[in-house]
């Protein structure tokens, strides 16, 4: 009922005709059968909900572009399918580093921000020279820091560190990102290293704890971390902040905290279109359209996410804009940290560790590889066997 309450009163702020975006430009109406595809995170974006604004329907009125829209759930699942060729998309939603490298595979088309008035309102701190150092090919479309959520019936710990996810004690109720960037963050954070370590050897020792680890680890997961945490079947999960909207208001056993003993990440998602696209001047408007304060304040208030956008942000509930979790004190901030894009040689070796983490350790990949390698030869033994014992029977 609350949330309720609050879309509805964002509603009446959104339509009260306050100048802040009154006069901001709506796009021009598209030739008739244009489609834009849109590929974006899960549960992340305004959709009709609870009386809130369905921002693809009203985008598709104001100017007659349909949206085929699909989600993803971590940036390695985009980069592939991106990167693989076999679909078409429009408007992706990359977060911070892999716009770095993305720019640097030359997987992005340049903006033209003439087709993006609407860009002005995007504050100059989340104009990020980290990433898109330029500002050519990306506008932030939200921004939030990493922490953990937790059962407050049976965690009752001082929740300032990233060491509750080793503590035995919650054996086989800890969840953990199912992406290696997050979960190696997490081990680099509580022994002193930087996210953006190029240093290989800290990398091996990120990957050691997070073996140490994996005995207490229940599941890695993304989106499951909804259904796992509300209905405690886990009692601890490292996640995204915006996220904390819908969990901890819908279960009032669930908290979030970050972490302040050693830091934590700071991100930004961000709007791109592919170096492909089919429909560039079309993929702009909608881009336009989504960083209207109106439009970007229904989606905040919706996904639970920090704008960056101040006159957005005036919008929204003052419950909303003072919630510490949703948009943390500078303290916290000045002791975050984001992401950037690795040299290939790290990348590799993260992929590399990742998949010997979730299987136990480099003693365990190489187990498997042998028991794998048996059963090839045992199964070409026996190809061999039927193939002369045919030959035989047929003389």
């Amino acid at each position: 009922m609350k949330k309720w309450i609050a879309a509805c009163c964002t509603a009446m702020f959104l339509f009260s005709g306050m100048p802040a975006y009154a006069a901001a430009p709506k796009p021009a109406k598209a030739p008739a059968g244009v489609t834009i595809n849109v590929y974006n995170w899960g549960e992340y974006i305004s959709s009709g909900k609870d009386g809130s604004m369905d921002v693809n329907a009203e985008f598709t009125k104001e100017t007659g572009i349909k949206v085929n829209y699909t989600t993803f759930e971590d940036n390695e699942t985009m980069y592939s399918k991106i990167a693989g060729g076999g679909a078409s998309y429009d408007v992706i939603f990359p977060s911070d580093y892999m716009v770095s490298k993305m720019v640097k595979g030359k997987m992005l088309a340049r903006l033209n921000y003439n087709n993006i008035p609407n860009y002005k309102y995007i504050d100059r701190n989340y104009r990020s020279e980290i990433y898109d150092p330029k500002g050519e090919y990306s506008v932030p479309y939200t921004w939030g820091v990493v922490g953990i959520f937790y059962n407050k019936k049976y965690v009752k710990e001082k929740m300032d560190s990233w060491k509750i996810l080793w503590n035995k004690k919650y054996a086989g109720k800890i969840l953990m990102f199912d992406n290696p960037r997050d979960s190696f963050g997490i081990a680099q954070k509580i022994l002193g290293y930087s996210y953006n370590s190029t240093n290989l050897s800290q990398w091996n020792d990120a990957a050691k704890l997070l073996e140490k680890q994996k005995p207490l680890v229940q599941a890695y997961v993304m989106d499951q971390i909804f259904d796992k945490m509300s209905s405690g079947e886990a009692w601890l999960a490292p996640y995204y902040a915006g996220d904390a909207a819908t969990l901890v208001h819908d279960n009032p056993d669930i908290g979030f905290a970050i972490p302040t003993k050693e830091g934590t990440n700071f991100f930004v998602d961000a709007m791109c279109i592919p170096a492909n696209t089919k429909h560039k001047k079309e993929a702009e408007a909608y881009i336009n359209f989504l960083c209207r304060p109106d439009v970007a304040a229904a989606n905040m208030e919706q996904v639970g996410y920090s704008t960056p956008e101040t006159a957005a942000k005036k919008l929204l509930p003052k419950e909303t804009q003072d919630n510490p979790i949703i948009y943390p004190p500078d303290s916290i901030i000045k002791k975050s940290e984001t992401y950037v894009n690795l040299p290939e040689d790290t990348s590799m070796q993260i992929n590399s560790l990742w998949a010997e983490v979730k299987m136990g350790g480099a003693g365990q990949t190489t187990t498997l590889i042998i028991v794998l390698a048996c059963f090839l030869l045992v199964y070409i033994g026996i190809a061999v066997f039927k193939r002369v014992k045919r030959k035989r029977e047929s003389i």
